[in-house]
């Protein structure tokens, strides 16, 4: 299968996993809704909606660059309705932004706590239901949230309660999603083995850990091979390069940024 003539809408895609995921869908020949918050250079972070949507573009896609902030529903439903009137449909949500803040509960503000909550959880739930109408029409339609499977164990709580609060509120979004949607859309999650080299990543832990990463071609390659499959395959906690060896993979070593390093483990993964 392919992705070709599909639309994709996908959130924080000005750079990291969003963007790697809309170069591998314009390969294709895809239409890709750039839906991010970044209109102006950042000093300290790469891209823009409009950078982006030109490298789509250079890769052989179909762009609409659209300045979008998840924590507004206003402007969700109205970033959908472009979406619908330029490429007239959507096929394919991909939940990528995120907000990220790894510390305890004491460490922890308010405001930190309300950010990646308004992010992660709604941002995700706002994105979908303004999408589902949408996708509820297309042939092969999906959600692809990027979210770690769902697991209790408290070692994945106790360090960073309010971000693991957040990150598994996407990934119920997945598992409540799936069931109700359950052979009309797929709805799946998406998650690394290893961390992945991108601009947060390299804020958390340097030039030490971006060594220690994975490229963010690997995400997207595992996305592209969700994103074709029948929509009938739903609710699937899916790890990157577990997808890629099921469909014949053996080799992952050139995703590695510097392959002498020993792989940083991501969170949420025994």
């Amino acid at each position: 299968m392919s992705l070709r003539d599909k639309t994709l809408f996908i959130t924080g895609a000005s750079r990291g996993i969003g963007k790697e995921i809309a170069l591998k869908a314009a390969a294709d020949g895809a239409n890709v809704v750039i839906a991010a918050k970044t209109a102006e250079p950042h000093p300290k972070l790469p891209g823009t909606v409009f950078s982006s949507a030109a490298d789509v573009e250079e890769a052989g896609g179909k762009a609409l660059p659209l300045v979008v902030d998840i924590r507004d529903e206003a402007r969700v439903e109205s970033a959908v309705a472009e979406a619908v009137e330029r490429f007239g449909g959507i096929d394919i949500l991909v939940n990528n932004a995120s907000a990220i803040f790894l510390q305890g509960t004491l460490q922890t503000p308010a405001k930190r706590f309300d950010l990646m909550h308004q992010v992660n959880v709604r941002g995700t739930y706002i994105c979908s239901r303004a999408c589902l109408p949408h996708l509820l029409k297309a042939e092969n339609p999906h959600i692809l949230n990027i979210s770690p499977p769902l697991s209790l164990k408290p070692k994945w709580f106790k360090n960073h309660v309010a971000y693991t609060m957040a990150k598994y509120g996407m990934s119920m979004c997945v598992l409540g999603m799936a069931a109700e949607f359950d052979g009309r859309v797929g709805v799946n999650a998406l998650w690394p083995r290893t961390a992945i080299a991108t601009a947060a990543v390299s804020m958390l832990g340097g030039k030490a850990m971006m060594a220690m990463s994975r490229t963010p071609a690997i995400m997207a390659d595992a996305a592209y091979a969700i994103l074709t499959q029948p929509k009938t395959e739903t609710g699937n906690f899916y790890i990157d390069d577990d997808v890629l060896a099921a469909n014949g993979m053996t080799d992952f070593d050139h995703y590695a940024v510097d392959p002498t390093k020993q792989l940083a483990p991501d969170f949420f993964l025994d």
